[in-house]
């Protein structure tokens, strides 16, 4: 079973490995978030993953607040709170002492988004998956963008699942409230099929206990991933 770091090694140990800043430049926002993400990120040294924070001076109203990006072959991830009003729009309605919880489970989402790309594995599927059928439509950017969607929406419905199996292994008491939240999170998606319309994989994992014992968050999600690859239309 994989082991993310105790409680005690939080955010000094993890701003000195990952943020070009120091700890009294950021905001309390923001020490508050990373305080929470802290056991995901030390996890991420752990697995000596590439993994920088940067944080936006300046974010855009609608920005969410975590994001992975690549960068020259390594995982940038960026808060985007500062100027943001919107920034915890997604734990509207969540008392504030189950905040941190959920806040830990989104960095668990963006880790593994940083792992699929570390491993070469971005928008790749599964060894041994085979797709039946081809898409097919008159206009090609209209297809592209179908393609690029469907992409998307596997990747995220990935880290979903990763997100989920790190909840199930650090916090099995809670994952229930964490998996209702995210459900809810996943059923409001605007548009059904677009990129973060991941209710497949999240209804596959209703119960925890499916993630099973798998040395890692990612080799517990796999196996749910597959099957819900199978089911997403």
């Amino acid at each position: 079973m994989f082991k993310p770091l105790p409680s005690v090694a939080i955010l000094a140990a993890t701003l000195a490995a990952h943020l070009p800043l120091h700890a009294a430049d950021l905001t309390a926002q923001e020490t508050r978030w990373l305080r929470a993400a802290a056991p995901v990120l030390g996890y991420s040294k752990q697995l000596k993953l590439p993994v920088d924070i940067i944080v936006q001076p300046k974010a855009k109203a609608g920005d969410v607040p975590l994001a992975m990006g690549f960068a020259n072959g390594r995982c940038k991830l960026v808060l985007s709170m500062r100027g943001n009003p919107d920034a915890e729009n997604v734990l509207a309605g969540v008392p504030e002492a189950d905040q941190e919880l959920l806040i830990e489970a989104m960095a668990a989402h963006e880790l593994a988004h940083c792992w699929r790309y570390a491993e070469g594995a971005w928008h790749a599927l599964p060894a041994g998956f085979v797709e039946v059928g081809e898409e097919t439509a008159q206009d090609a950017e209209l297809l592209a963008a179908s393609k690029a969607m469907r992409e998307t929406r596997r990747e995220e419905g990935f880290a979903d699942l990763v997100a989920l199996a790190w909840i199930q292994r650090s916090h099995p008491q809670d994952y229930a409230r964490v998996h209702g939240w995210l459900a809810k999170v996943r059923g409001n998606v605007a548009v059904p099929g677009s990129g973060h319309d991941t209710r497949v994989w999240v209804k596959l994992a209703e119960n925890g206990t499916r993630f099973g014992t798998s040395a890692t968050p990612f080799e517990a999600a796999n196996l749910m991933w597959r099957e819900g690859l199978l089911r997403d239309e």
